[in-house]
């Protein structure tokens, strides 16, 4: 198909409820896709939202019960919030790119990971942010690169990286090369300047940009959250205001030009028709990764192995009556 159309979700999440927030989910979904969706793209972290904490006061300073929150609500791969989510995107036909909070079944790290679920209701791929940034890492642990692939769907290739990993140049340049022509950018970042950065990474691969936030307005986290006071320090609100996330979600074509958006302040769905011929077009003067590459003086090698805690080395044993191996 050579057009698709995408919905950026800008919404709010229910904080550290992964159960209300996956209804949520829902219900946006089958609104994108009563207005044409056939790609619905959920901001970075959306289930079960940001852990504001690190952000709003000294991080280590008495978020221990956040944190058990925090894991307890994390979905895990397999796991109940997975199955809804895949049984959302079977049931409205539509690609789901949803931001979670991931843990494994049996561990304590929690991961910043992209989802992608197809109409089939199946997980056909899943991205672990690689560097989580700044007081981030006092919360998530980090990707590997196994999971920096590429979605080939009948709408398109798709793929990209989640808020400051797009300032990654060789990861960029990994993705490019796989032909992605829809990059998503799920992400916390606010201001002109991360939208002149999505305008780049258009004008640099020739692709559509797709950036997505959350926006969380300070009433929307319930009065009687553990501890909310601590969580929203007087200081603080006075300072940034009662916005927590202001959100800034944009779609941006290959030339660099802002099809819609920013969208900040408010709850909303930017819908747009992405005519992929252009994606085309646009390459004939530049193709980072094709004719506009010099792999005769550059290489990039990436290793895409699966980083595991532990490495098991099986005892073999023999048949009864056989010599032993060696």
């Amino acid at each position: 198909m050579s057009v698709l159309t995408i919905a950026a979700v800008q919404a709010t999440y229910v904080l550290l409820n992964r159960d209300a927030t996956v209804q949520r989910v829902e219900e946006l979904t089958a609104e994108a896709v009563e207005r044409g969706a056939h790609v619905v793209v959920f901001p970075e972290v959306f289930i079960p939202g940001t852990p504001i904490w690190i952000d709003t006061r000294r991080v280590w300073d008495g978020d221990d019960e956040w944190f058990a929150m925090l894991s307890a609500n994390a979905v895990t791969i397999p796991g109940p919030a997975l199955d809804r989510l895949e049984t959302i995107a079977e049931q409205h036909g539509v690609w789901l790119i949803i931001g979670v909070q991931e843990r494994e079944p049996t561990g304590s790290t929690i991961y910043n990971t992209l989802l992608y679920i197809s109409p089939e209701g199946r997980l056909v791929e899943r991205h672990r942010k690689l560097v989580p940034t700044g007081s981030e890492r006092t919360v998530w642990g980090m990707g590997d690169g196994s999971t920096l692939r590429v979605v080939d769907t009948t709408h398109g290739r798709i793929g990209g990286l989640i808020c400051w990993e797009n300032y990654m140049p060789l990861t960029r340049f990994h993705l490019y090369a796989q032909g992605v022509d829809v990059w998503v950018a799920p992400t916390l970042a606010t201001g002109d300047a991360w939208i002149a950065s999505m305008r780049h990474l258009a004008r640099e691969n020739r692709m559509y940009v797709v950036g997505v936030n959350p926006v969380l307005h300070v009433d929307a986290i319930p009065t009687d959250f553990p501890d909310r006071e601590r969580l929203l320090p007087r200081a603080y609100l006075e300072e940034h205001g009662p916005w927590i996330e202001p959100g800034n979600t944009v779609i941006v074509g290959p030339d660099g030009v802002v099809i819609d958006g920013p969208l900040r302040e408010a709850e909303g769905m930017l819908v747009a028709e992405l005519d992929l011929t252009k994606v085309v077009a646009a390459r004939r003067f530049m193709d980072p990764t094709g004719h506009y590459n010099r792999p005769d003086i550059f290489q990039l090698h990436v290793d895409t192995t699966e980083r595991h805690a532990t490495k098991v080395t099986e005892r073999v044993t023999p048949p009864d009556g056989a010599p032993p191996p060696g």
